[in-house]
């Protein structure tokens, strides 16, 4: 802090040691922070020299218990799915939800982070949009909590923490899988190129096909049902021998569950496929899809407790958490007999 500038609410936080957020609750008497950081807090106040403005205060209570939540795709059931339960479990803690859908724009990213800073959310959860938007940089400068889920687009972990399934292991145990049923030649098929979670998922199912000696066959692309659907036409067309194939999420899967219906083949038996991310719409499908099984509303509901302690213990999750997957094996992949 340079010589003569009046202490801050951040000045504090950073010589305490907690969130910005934790101090206001302190400065609020919140019974729900713990008294050792209380104590931790009042020591850190009473050695800047920090005044509290209480009318000032007062014109932000109404803004109180806001966390906001800014997702990049409302139109994925995943995000859907994942956006529904940690906003029911914020409220069974008595916090309320501003939610923001980014549509995968990183400039209107940049543009709601700020609105929502603006009006004095207390952290924020993030689904963040690939490209350069200075969205964390002003996250920085405002210095609240602030948590990555599902998707990690700032390397900063030590100031932003990263949370999402295993998807490394979720494509290795469809890919195993898949070998497992006697599948011949195994496609990846979805997920735009070079994207992190696009490599990270692709990742296993080339583990598993190089330990079996067999080739791959990748088509990425938009991870949409359309590009499936495409995706089927031309594996037909062009790769006949592929009898397997590897999503990289169900979206895509069902896009190709469709294909696979107009082109002639089988699913279940000429042609078997596995998704990601185990949305509720894929069990019931006709053949039902296998899936590796993300738990997003374990997810959601694990995202909202670890950035409310966070918030008001200052207890900082570590810089990344990966939860388990599983693979719900249905029809679309089930070994005949």
């Amino acid at each position: 802090m340079s010589p003569g500038r009046r202490p801050t609410i951040i000045d504090v936080a950073k010589l305490a040691g907690v969130s910005k957020s934790t101090v206001s609750l302190v400065l609020q008497n919140s019974a729900s922070v713990r008294e050792e950081t209380r104590q931790q807090v009042r020591a850190a106040m009473a050695e800047i020299g920090y005044v509290y403005n209480r009318s000032a205060a007062n014109m932000r209570a109404s803004n109180a218990g806001l966390i906001g939540l800014v997702i990049n795709d409302l139109r994925n059931p995943f995000f859907t799915e994942f956006a529904t339960s940690l906003q029911m479990a914020l409220s069974a803690r008595g916090y309320s939800t501003v939610l923001a859908n980014t549509d995968e724009q990183p400039k209107l990213q940049a543009q709601v982070v700020s609105a929502m800073i603006e009006h004095g959310v207390s952290a924020l959860i993030l689904c963040p949009a690939y490209g350069r938007s200075g969205t964390f940089d002003a996250i920085a400068r405002a210095g609240i909590p602030a948590m990555q889920m599902l998707r990690r687009v700032d390397d900063r972990l030590d100031l932003f923490p990263f949370a999402a399934p295993d998807y490394l292991a979720g494509s290795r145990a469809a890919a195993e899988h898949l070998v497992a049923t006697g599948a011949r030649r195994i496609a990846f098929v979805g997920g735009l190129e070079g994207r992190p979670v696009t490599e990270e998922r692709k990742a296993g199912y080339l583990e598993v096909l190089a330990a079996h000696g067999m080739a791959p066959c990748i088509l990425t692309g938009r991870s949409t049902r359309a590009f499936g659907r495409d995706a089927a036409r031309i594996l037909a067309r062009d790769h006949p021998e592929v009898d397997a194939a590897v999503c990289f999420n169900d979206l895509v899967a069902l896009g190709l569950l469709s294909g696979c219906y107009e082109t002639g083949r089988s699913v279940g038996t000429a042609f078997r496929i596995v998704g990601f991310d185990d949305i509720e719409e894929v069990a019931q499908t006709f053949p039902a899809l296998t899936s590796v099984h993300c738990d997003i509303a374990g997810i959601g509901e694990t995202a909202a407790r670890t950035v409310l302690d966070w918030l008001e213990d200052g207890r900082k999750p570590p810089p990344e958490t990966r939860s388990p997957i599983r693979l719900s094996i249905r029809a679309s992949s089930r070994p005949e007999g």
